[in-house]
């Protein structure tokens, strides 16, 4: 497990798997997941301090791969990669705001 974060911190994991899969896969099934169990528990009656937590739990992962994509995006160098790099970091930009606001 901690070779998968390595790899993905250190820009070892290509651009478009790192955004394509891992953040915006992966990434939002986890936010929807969270956010239905959040409103399970919220119908359940269940403390709001536990539905808060159980529906802000991926911000610190939503975090990290935001800045996994952003490093990554850095070492993408040239005409080719570059646009694709710069349209990778709003996305992910925009991703991240959209996933902390929902």
């Amino acid at each position: 497990m901690a070779g998968f974060f390595r790899r993905r911190w250190k820009g070892e994991t290509p651009l478009d798997r790192l955004f394509w899969r891992d953040m915006l896969l992966v990434g939002t099934v986890l936010n929807m997941a969270s956010s239905a169990l959040a409103l399970i528990l919220l119908g359940l009656k269940l403390p709001l301090w536990l539905v808060l937590a159980v529906h802000f739990l991926p911000v610190p992962y939503n975090i990290f791969l935001t800045i996994a994509v952003w490093r990554t995006a850095e070492k993408t160098s040239g005409a080719k990669g570059g646009l694709k790099a710069q349209l990778m970091l709003l996305g992910s930009a925009l991703w991240l705001i959209a996933t902390a606001v929902a």
